[in-house]
Formats: structure tokens, C-alpha cells, sequence
């Protein structure tokens, strides 16, 4: 284990930040179908599976995947996301770092279980489907996404299905992880982790 950054581990950040966020946005824009953005929580994190496992497997010391997170939540915000995004960003990135500290940075378990924790983040991009963003929220997306967009959203969310997406996160950050683990066998092991 490393304690100081590099410019390469900057590099490694800023790649695999901006690799993460374009195969999130490409299945954030099936959220144009509502049962999909219902279920976004479960889905993305299965496709990011395979970057982020790869990206894990280049961290050796704290706090890489908290910039990641910062840097996600700062994306987030400025496409339109409410406030708590930074919460739920930071938040799931502080617990991936625990994680990924307590497998020492070679801990394949500890890789799919950080896979399952980051992927709670997504919690921030739907909070503004319940609570006290939802009437203010769904009246915003009307002009652009028309009203029946809208109905079909509100029918779909719930405030028991945010409990849902907490699930979805976890089994979809799972399923992920176990996915990129078996597909990066061999990175791992010549990363030397196990």
C-alpha cells in the first residue's frame, strides 16, 4: 500500500472518473423509457462493472475514489441534479474507501463489495423523484418530457420504491463487480491481488 499520490494516480483518477461518468451518462439516456429510469440504480452499476473493477485494481491508497466521487457529484450537480447529490456522492465514496483500506488494496471480496457500495451514489441522481423534491421535480421535466412522461414517472417512483433502489443499488453494484472480477481474472492477478 502507497500513501502518497503520484501524477499517475491523478491520471488514473481523472481516466477512470471520466470513463465511469460517460458509460453512466450512455445508460442514463435510457431513462427516456420511464420503466428504465425506474430501474437505473440496478442497471448502471451492472454496465460500469467492468471499468470500475478495473479501476479499483489500480488504487493502492485512500482517497482516489473520494476525488472520483467529488468529481462525479460536481458533474451531477451542473447537469441539473439537486443538492443531496454531493451527499449521496461523497458519502457512498468515503464508505468504498474503508472497504477497499480494509482489503488492503488486494482484496478481490473487497473490490465487489466496494463495487456494491459506490454504486449507492446513484441514490442522489433519483432522490428528486421523492421527499421534498418530488412535486417540484416532476412539474419541471412536464415542458420537456410531456405529461404523460410525467404520470408514467410518478406511477413508476413511489416513495417505497426508493427503498427499492437502495436494494437495486447493492445487488446491481454486486452483479457488476462479480462481473468485472471474472472478466479482469487475470488483471487481477497480475496486479497481485487475490
Amino acid at each position: 500500500m502507497e500513501n502518497k499520490f503520484s501524477i499517475k494516480d491523478l491520471i488514473t483518477v481523472g481516466v477512470f472518473t471520466a470513463l465511469y461518468f460517460v458509460v453512466t451518462f450512455i445508460v442514463a439516456c435510457l431513462g427516456f423509457i420511464p420503466v428504465f429510469m425506474a430501474f437505473m440504480p440496478l442497471i448502471g452499476p451492472i454496465f460500469n462493472g467492468i471499468p470500475l473493477m478495473l479501476y479499483f485494481s489500480k488504487i493502492k491508497h485512500f482517497g482516489m475514489i473520494t476525488i472520483t466521487s467529488i468529481i462525479i457529484a460536481i458533474l451531477m450537480f451542473l447537469t441539473g441534479h439537486p443538492y443531496p447529490i454531493f451527499i449521496f456522492c461523497i458519502g457512498a465514496g468515503l464508505i468504498t474507501e474503508f472497504v477497499l483500506r480494509a482489503g488492503k488494496y488486494e482484496s478481490i471480496r473487497n473490490c465487489v463489495i466496494g463495487s456494491a457500495t459506490f454504486s449507492l451514489w446513484l441514490l442522489g441522481m433519483v432522490i428528486a423523484f421523492f421527499f421534498g423534491f418530488r412535486d417540484a421535480y416532476f412539474a419541471s421535466l412536464v415542458d420537456g418530457y410531456g405529461q404523460a412522461y410525467v404520470d408514467k414517472m410518478m406511477s413508476l417512483t413511489p416513495t417505497w420504491m426508493f427503498f427499492a433502489m437502495i436494494v437495486m443499488c447493492l445487488v446491481g453494484g454486486t452483479i457488476g463487480g462479480l462481473f468485472g472480477a471474472k472478466v479482469l481474472k487475470k488483471h487481477f492477478k497480475k496486479a497481485g491481488m487475490a
